[in-house]
């Protein structure tokens, strides 16, 4: 179940922008308890000429957790451009959404529920129950891939338990960034094609992680929250390998992605002048990560935060 709240977390810019659902108002969770957080955590790549710093993201927060310092801060003002995954803009939006909706929907003659299982059909549909979503509301997804009722259904807990991607951390950087260059490492493109690609089987193999963990989702992104405000690389590493059980959602999500910011980091190292990258938290925990890879090139990471 854990690995349907990190794909949520991975994905949340994708599925907000595009979920036609209804029912989906904040009902105000409490969250306080992660006000009291000593900071997120923060690495440096650096050669003689070029600064990189790394730091992990959560793309979706309650309003109530505090996260940002002078470290953070000073990084962000003393770069030359704030390069997050995807470009953060409405035009990119746009895209995001036109493209998502063309690429999610199924062939006219096959229905999603066509798809699943007897048993897989009545707890799909508990699911959504479960969140107050009405059956007439439900058959919005009978013509839409698993992939994108999967994202729906990981997300629809959090936004009705006080999770905002206002308070996303990308969206609190971009509003301290000023008028620092922006850049992305991925294309909206790329991006649903990530989902859009993955073989069928575990499209819905996520779509049923999604569906059994409805009532788990919210507390483990708590528990993968509270790791990350408090810096606390380790622990997240821990809660993400619990869910590593489809590889190939591993694989797409994760370790290819990871490999390929590795790549792009060693090209930027050309390249003199300081650049704060600002990717999800889970890509620079556990085993594979954009560390890991760089290594492997004979790069060192050293965390500063």
């Amino acid at each position: 179940m854990r690995f349907s709240a990190f794909a949520s977390v991975l994905a949340a810019g994708l599925s907000l922008a595009v979920a036609p659902v209804a029912n989906a108002e904040e009902t105000g969770g409490d969250h306080s308890a992660h006000a009291a957080a000593s900071g997120p955590a923060m690495w440096k790549v650096a050669d003689e000429d070029t600064t990189i710093y790394l730091f992990g993201t959560v793309h979706i927060l309650p309003k109530e957790v505090e996260w940002m310092d002078a470290t953070i801060l000073a990084a962000l003002a003393s770069s030359d451009i704030l390069v997050t995954e995807l470009p953060m803009d409405d035009a990119a939006e746009a895209e995001l959404q036109q493209l998502t909706m063309t690429k999610a929907m199924l062939p006219v003659a096959t229905t999603l529920r066509s798809l699943l299982s007897e048993d897989q059909v009545t707890s799909y549909e508990a699911a959504f129950g479960k969140l107050g979503i009405p059956p007439v509301a439900v058959k919005q997804f009978d013509s839409f891939k698993p992939w994108f009722a999967g994202i729906t259904l990981s997300m629809l807990p959090l936004l009705q338990q006080g999770y905002t991607p206002d308070k996303g951390v990308e969206k609190v950087l971009l509003s301290k960034a000023g008028t620092i260059e922006r850049g992305a490492l991925e294309t909206p493109a790329f991006q649903i094609g990530i989902f859009d690609n993955l073989p069928q089987a575990s499209q819905i193999a996520f779509l049923m992680d999604a569906v059994e963990g409805i009532d788990e989702v919210t507390s483990a992104l708590d528990q993968m929250v509270d790791a990350w405000v408090t810096g606390d690389a380790d622990a997240l590493a821990g809660i993400m390998n619990e869910g590593m059980g489809d590889p190939a959602m591993s694989e797409a999500l994760l370790y290819s992605r990871n490999a390929n910011w590795a790549d792009w980091i060693e090209t930027r190292l050309a390249e003199p002048g300081t650049v704060f990258v600002a990717v999800g938290a889970g890509h620079l925990a556990g085993e594979r990560s954009v560390q890991e890879a760089l290594a492997e090139k004979g790069i060192v990471t050293a965390r500063i935060k």
